[in-house]
This record gives C-alpha cells, sequence and structure tokens, in this order.
C-alpha cells in the first residue's frame, strides 16, 4: 500500500495467481497423481490377469502382451481420472482443515471463493484435456487393442509354433514339430504326434499350410506319409498322400461379438443419430463434466468435524462417487432403451450433482449466503 495525501491511497493490484493458489494447486496435482496411480494399477491388475489368461490358452500372443496393457492402463487412466481428482480435493481440504490453515485463509479474509479459486486453477485445465483424452485418445486405446486381440486371435492356431522346436499342446496329447516356416506361413518337414485315448496318430510331411474352407478353418498336410494305431498292437493304419486335411475350428462356433462403440471414432459418433452412439458420446463427455462437478462437490465437502480427522468425510465421497457412476451407466441403458429422452440422459445426472454442490454449501455457509451469491451473480 503506497500513500499519496494528494490522491489518497493506492491499493496494489491483486495478482492473479496467488500463493495460496499455487499450493492447493502443486498438492492437488501431487495427491492427483498418487491417488490415480494406486486405482489405475488395481483396475489394471484384475484386467492383466484376464489377458494373461488367453495369453495362456494361446488366444493372445507374448509379443502384443504388454502393448495391450498399456493401452488399457491408457484408457483406465482416463475413465478414473474423475474419482481420482475427487478423492484428491477430499484429501487436499481436509487436510488444511485439519491443520488449521482453513482458519488462518478465513481469518484473511478468504471464503469459498478463494477456496475454489485455487481448486479450480488445476481442475478446469484439467476438465478441458479430459474432453480431447476421452473423445480421441481413449477410443484409439480402445480401437488399438481389439485389433491386436484379433489379429492375434486370426493367428491363434500357429502360436507357440517355432522352427525346430517341439511344441506341446493339450497337457502333451498333441506335440508338433516344424523344421522351417517360411514368410508365407508355410511350414515345411512336419511331424505331429496326435493321442486320442488308445490310440496314437503320426503324421510325417513334406509341408503344410493353414487354409479356410466353407466347413471351416484346416491344416492342409502336403505329400507325406500318416499311421495310426494302438502301441503294442500290430493291427497299424499306414497312408501316404498327397494331401491330407484336419479340421482345427469350426465356422458354426466362431462367435460374432457385439462391436465395441467405445472404440468408435468421436467423427461417426457426432454423424450418427442412432440412440446407442448418442449415449456413447454422452458417456465421454461426462469425463469431462464429472471433473468439474464433482470438484464442485468436493469443496464443501472436504469440511471436517474435529473428531471426523482427514478421512471423516471420505465415506460419504465414495457413496456419492457410486452413486454418481452407477446414475451414469443407468441413465445410458435408459437412453439406449428409450425409456427416456437423449437431452435428460445428458444433463439429468449432472443437475443432480449441481444439486448436491449447492445443498452443501448451504449446509457450510447457510442459505442466506448461498441466496445472496446468487444475487449477486444473476445481477
Amino acid at each position: 500500500m503506497e500513500a499519496d495525501w494528494l490522491k489518497g491511497f493506492k491499493t496494489e493490484r491483486r495478482k492473479w495467481i496467488t500463493v495460496l493458489d499455487k499450493m492447493i494447486a502443486q498438492d492437488l496435482l501431487k495427491t492427483l497423481l498418487s491417488v490415480l496411480i494406486v486405482i489405475v494399477v488395481i483396475i489394471v491388475s484384475r484386467k492383466f490377469i484376464k489377458i494373461l489368461e488367453r495369453a495362456i490358452e494361446g488366444q493372445v500372443s507374448t509379443e502384443t502382451l504388454m502393448t495391450i496393457l498399456g493401452l488399457k492402463t491408457i484408457v483406465a487412466s482416463i475413465e478414473f481420472l474423475p474419482v481420482a481428482l475427487f478423492m484428491a480435493v477430499l484429501m487436499v481440504l481436509g487436510r488444511m482443515y485439519r491443520d488449521q490453515e482453513m482458519s488462518a485463509v478465513s481469518s484473511a479474509g478468504g471464503g469459498a471463493g478463494t477456496i475454489y479459486r485455487a481448486v479450480f486453477l488445476l481442475v478446469f485445465p484439467l476438465s478441458i484435456l479430459a474432453v480431447g483424452l476421452s473423445l480421441y485418445i481413449a477410443p484409439w486405446a480402445e480401437a488399438k487393442g481389439d485389433a491386436l486381440v484379433h489379429q492375434d486371435e486370426e493367428s491363434a492356431d500357429l502360436r507357440g509354433v517355432a522352427a525346430g522346436k517341439f511344441s506341446e499342446y493339450s497337457q502333451g496329447d498333441l506335440v508338433f514339430y516344424v523344421e522351417k516356416i517360411s514368410k508365407d506361413k508355410k511350414m515345411h518337414k512336419v511331424f505331429v504326434q496326435d493321442r486320442q485315448h488308445n490310440s496314437v496318430g503320426i503324421i510325417n510331411a513334406e509341408a503344410a499350410r493353414l487354409q479356410d474352407f466353407p466347413e471351416g478353418r484346416f491344416i492342409v498336410f502336403e505329400q507325406g506319409e500318416r499311421v495310426q494305431g494302438q502301441p503294442g498292437a500290430l493291427n497299424y493304419v499306414i497312408e501316404q498322400f498327397v494331401e491330407y486335411a484336419v479340421r482345427i475350428s469350426d465356422k458354426k462356433a466362431v462367435k460374432f461379438e457385439k462391436p465395441n462403440r467405445q472404440a468408435i471414432a468421436v467423427n461417426l459418433l457426432w454423424a450418427s443419430s442412432e440412440v446407442p452412439d448418442i449415449a456413447e458420446l454422452q458417456r465421454r463427455l461426462s469425463i469431462s463434466s464429472g471433473i468439474l462437478l464433482l470438484s464442485f462437490v468436493a469443496v464443501p465437502l472436504a469440511q471436517i468435524s474435529p473428531r471426523g480427522g482427514i478421512y471423516g468425510n471420505m465415506l460419504v465421497g465414495f457413496l456419492i462417487y457410486f452413486t454418481y457412476g452407477n446414475l451414469i451407466r443407468i441413465s445410458q441403458s435408459w437412453v439406449i432403451n428409450e425409456n427416456i429422452p437423449a437431452w435428460l440422459g445428458g444433463i439429468g445426472v449432472n443437475l443432480l450433482l449441481l444439486l448436491i454442490g449447492g445443498l452443501l454449501l448451504a449446509r457450510l455457509y447457510g442459505w442466506q449466503w448461498l441466496i445472496m451469491k446468487v444475487k449477486e451473480k444473476v445481477s
């Protein structure tokens, strides 16, 4: 403050970003990263177990296993960004209440606007970033992961077969040996031993290839010999063949899964008028709106009682988030089933969360303060 006896006192212009803003934003960012890492590790670990089971069964190759895991991590990080930020705001502001830092802010003239200003210094840019992540990065990761899994399933019949190596399947009942595999996936100098009950079949062929027929997928052996019989008996069947085909999969058994709408490009969703596509677009946009609204609710919810401790309202926070997340999913299914209009599914849950935040602010500061602030904004 500078004194000027002729013109009075001149007040210094307030800085756009204060020390308090920097302190809260930095604490929020550090806590957000810690919480997000913990949540993503837990969620991705469960998904990784399922992917690992498919890799053991031969449906996913070990070469693409880590790539698929990385793509699943990207998708999980984007989906759980709102809850991680919600928990981070509760933890940081709860610690400030516990350490009496909020009392110091209040004594210096800081109120709810001061705290919201510091919190949304990080939340607002993060919500804008979440729009791009949920609309473009997450669908790309989903589509890339689906493409890798589909590619592995197409080549699952040759998985584990390497040149110059014996490969065992079905707990050792099927033994496969290939001397050489050419670039066109054709196998040369093939040996196969197949045990079925008390019978053993052995095939020696100069070459073998995979080929699709209307009846299914076959492995076709070329220029070889087939021996079939029971060990210890003398009634063996020996056959010479030019081509011998064995069916390894049935076309009728192929499962046609529903298209993964989470992998559809955003430009196709914008251009589509189908209700499921509209619901998927609303789900992606709910990530950004959830970041804003959950942070709005977390500021008044973070106030703790002296006996509650820093995690006094964490249980209430979990209940609010799980209710919000379930309502988002229920609203999406209602929109798909056309039980509610599409516009209501897009804003209904957000309005409810906004109402909860208003009620918490009124509980913290009183109804008169809330009405006065609303009148100031309106006027």
